[in-house]
């Protein structure tokens, strides 16, 4: 029995139920093209089964290899960038205290390798010198720039820190099962090795080792985790009504709301645990569906922060957008407004409010501000945050996205533009075989 709801009812006015439900057929047929592995991206549809397939022998090897972590290190640095490190992070972040970073009595998770700033990564190895360290290197093919790059000053300084015996037992490579750079080096350093599957691109690979080991070395349940996944893909595997299938019920709002203009979803969270949660969601989708000139632009908002900054664009701007808000019915804490005999800021008509009764109705008072304001809204709505029911919205945001993005017509699970920014970036570096381009690029820029 899944615990994530979606409610729609807030639509009403800009598209109706019976607009959604027009959808009902196509969404079942792209349900089974998946299921048959028969539309565009089909040789990348493994992610659908992992949830399934993650055994008990690969969890129980994922567990130990983070056991091992946690015996040498404090620090545990996660090297990758797109999905072979936001999934891990935000569900790490979701589940941690905010502020001491981690879990206590296991190591803080730290992260490289997602960009090229050589202020952030000249900081990390100073700020190393304090902790005990491991790496976690994730990369299929270990020749993606930014990563590399990142694990060649920290495999270095594990190395002259501890010697190669010591960085052996230190580093963890997830990446390909025998080709590549990394599969290389990992096989001639005698490195402990996970593999990302063939058949699982980066932005869905949470469920794999690339997001589960990190999540279990950061002592987090991953059984849980997964179990919450599988409930969902059970779930959606036997709906017989669009009701009943939440994503595709989801993936129908959305392109009900897209062909009446609206091309920008926002994501709403009014919990800053869930901002890496946005941030994966933000790759999901934007590097699934943008395409072809088409495809809703996804953002994202932390309110009631944002409420300060982005909230007069959302209540008075372009009618260009809806919202879809992540909503937790119940926090993990309990903190009472406390009562003030002077009551000099007005506010002791909150005294004895749980503050979460107080985040509850500016979240209701903002959506409906923002629904009169001509901004269409939905809400995913949580009953906790834990590892089961993240698992459950992990696989619901994939299924989501694999539908929607057939809906649009597009392949969501290639990224050809990507590639674009990093040949001009090889040209300009001097990367050989890049001749021509550079040539041409020095041309451009005179």
């Amino acid at each position: 029995m899944i615990q994530l709801k979606v409610d729609t009812s807030y639509l009403e006015g800009f598209v109706s139920r019976e607009d959604i439900l027009a959808f009902e057929k196509e969404v079942f047929r792209h349900r089974g093209v998946l299921e048959q592995k028969t539309g565009p991206g089909n040789d990348y549809l493994g992610w659908m089964g992992l949830p399934g397939e993650v055994g008990k022998a690969e969890l129980a090897a994922v567990k130990e290899a983070a056991l091992r972590l946690q015996g040498v290190c404090d620090t545990l640095v996660v090297i990758g960038i797109g999905g072979s490190y936001l999934g891990a992070r935000a569900i790490i972040e979701a589940l941690q205290d905010p502020l001491l970073r981690h879990r206590t009595g296991f190591p803080e998770v730290v992260y490289a390798g997602h960009h090229l700033s050589e202020d952030y990564h000249h900081a990390l190895l100073r700020w190393l010198g304090t902790r005990e360290v491991a790496l976690v290197v994730i990369s299929k093919s270990g020749t993606t720039t930014e990563p590399a790059v990142a694990f060649r000053f920290l495999k270095e300084y594990v190395e002259k820190r501890y010697g190669k015996a010591g960085a052996r037992e230190r580093i963890v490579a997830v990446t390909d099962h025998s080709r590549g750079a990394l599969r290389k080096l990992a096989s001639e350093e005698g490195y402990t090795t996970f593999v990302i599957p063939d058949d699982v691109g980066g932005r869905y690979s949470v469920l794999s080792p690339v997001g589960l080991l990190p999540i279990a070395a950061a002592g987090w349940d991953v059984d849980a985790l997964v179990q919450g996944a599988r409930s969902m893909a059970d779930a959606l595997h036997v709906a017989t009504t669009l009701e009943g299938h939440p994503a595709g019920w989801y993936a129908a709002a959305r392109q009900a709301l897209y062909r009446r203009g609206k091309a920008i979803e926002v994501l709403v969270n009014y919990e800053p645990a869930l901002g890496y949660l946005s941030e994966w969601w933000k790759q999901l989708y934007g590097e699934s569906e943008g395409k072809q000139q088409r495809g809703i632009f996804p953002a994202s908002v932390s309110f009631t922060t944002d409420l300060h900054s982005m909230g007069q664009y959302l209540q008075d701007g372009l009618r260009v957008l809806f919202e879809s808000v992540i909503s937790i019915e119940n926090p993990r804490a309990s903190l009472l407004v406390p009562h003030d005999p002077e009551d000099a800021d007005g506010l002791n008509f909150l005294a004895g409010l749980r503050l979460s009764d107080v985040n509850a109705k500016a979240e209701l008072g903002t959506l409906l501000a923002h629904v009169d304001g001509g901004v269409p809204n939905l809400r995913i709505v949580l009953p906790r945050v834990d590892e089961q029911v993240l698992g459950e919205l992990v696989y619901f945001f994939e299924m989501g996205c694999a539908i929607s993005g057939y809906m649009l017509e597009v392949n969501p699970f290639d990224q050809p533009g990507v590639e674009d920014y990093k040949r001009n970036m090889f040209a300009l570096l001097g990367k050989p075989g890049f001749e021509v381009q550079r040539e041409a690029l020095l041309k451009r820029l005179g």
